[in-house]
């Protein structure tokens, strides 16, 4: 009995030490951001701008890309930030301001290069699919998606030549399917699958590949452009105001109003995010930032059979109006 209690008292010791060496590896940093450059897209206001102060903080050298750079987000930034921050204007959609802003990034160029990028810029839209058109889904698609290929494809021989990072801001409804936001949900799961394959074939080169999926961080970014059910309700031909009568459409608008406003207040969950991916020897491959109560039921989702994800909308009472509505 004796040398069998020692034996797990040894293996239950061993086990401390390498959960204790773990976690301190997962908390260590490279070096530090002195000699070291950032590239962060979609800087006006958010996310992008609150990762552009803590990286200037933090002594990188930080490209902050901001589609107004004379704007009021803009401005707060640059009076927050230090010399070294740099302001540039980039639309992500725009191949010229892409190449233009690369150009500004060699050009300052600090020694130890371009450590990371961090596709960031995105928009965000609520409609259903029938009140929405083409050039709602291709707009959304191009900022999202496209403008994120665009740059990585830009900025990567840099971020490769000094074995760096690449970050994507992807969302949970990459692969939670919600009433309202099939474009927005279009542009983030093709964000995943590049980023997925990206990754995949930057390991060979020691690029590490991170996708951020924020939760409801609505009230905390201001992304979410505010839309009343007349809005909605003008836009849609005589056929589809058959279908989707106005009292839907309006109960649809409050009901999604108020969703958003149950969200974070903060995106500091998601800047510490960014940071640890940007930072840490070992980033993970994607951070799911939801609050603590809904993390069991996002970690599950993606593994259960899709009849019984589609069944979920079933529980929710916004969808039963919603069927019991239409035509009415």
């Amino acid at each position: 009995l004796g040398p069998a209690l020692g034996c797990l008292s040894a293996a239950a010791l061993l086990a401390f030490i390498i959960i204790i060496t773990t976690q301190l590896l997962a908390r260590r940093r490279v070096q530090d951001g002195r000699g070291r450059a950032v590239l962060v897209t979609g800087c006006d206001s958010g996310f992008g701008q609150q990762l552009a102060l803590r990286l200037d903080r933090e002594g990188f050298v930080v490209f902050a890309g901001c589609l107004c750079p004379e704007g009021p987000g803009a401005r707060s930034l640059a009076q927050q930030s230090s010399s070294s921050l740099k302001l540039l204007r980039l639309d992500v959609t725009s191949d010229a301001d892409v190449e233009q802003v690369k150009a500004a990034v060699l050009q300052h160029l600090p020694e130890k290069g371009l450590w990371a990028v961090v596709n960031n810029a995105g928009i965000s839209q609520w409609a259903e699919i029938e009140w929405s058109s083409v050039q709602d889904f291709s707009h959304m698609v191009d900022v999202n998606l496209l403008g994120a290929v665009r740059t990585t494809l830009a900025f990567l021989p840099l971020v490769r030549a000094s074995r760096g990072r690449v970050v994507y801001t992807s969302s949970i409804f990459s692969f939670f399917t919600c009433l309202n936001m099939a474009a927005y949900s279009v542009s983030k799961r093709g964000l995943e699958a590049f980023a997925d394959c990206l990754r995949v074939e930057m390991a060979s080169f020691g690029v590490k590949v991170s996708i951020i999926q924020p939760g409801n961080f609505g009230r905390a970014t201001g992304i979410l452009k505010t839309m009343t059910g007349s809005d909605i309700w003008e836009k849609l031909d005589k056929e589809k105001q058959q279908v989707f009568n106005r009292r839907y459409i309006g109960l649809a608008s409050r009901y999604f109003a108020s969703a958003c406003s149950r969200g974070f207040e903060t995106p500091d969950v998601v800047t510490e995010a960014m940071l640890h991916a940007i930072t840490s020897p070992r980033p993970k491959a994607r951070y799911l930032l939801v609050a603590a109560g809904e993390r069991p039921f996002f970690q599950l989702l993606p593994f259960l059979p899709t009849f019984l994800t589609d069944r979920i909308f079933s529980f929710s009472h916004m969808y039963a109006k919603r069927k019991e509505m239409l035509y009415s």
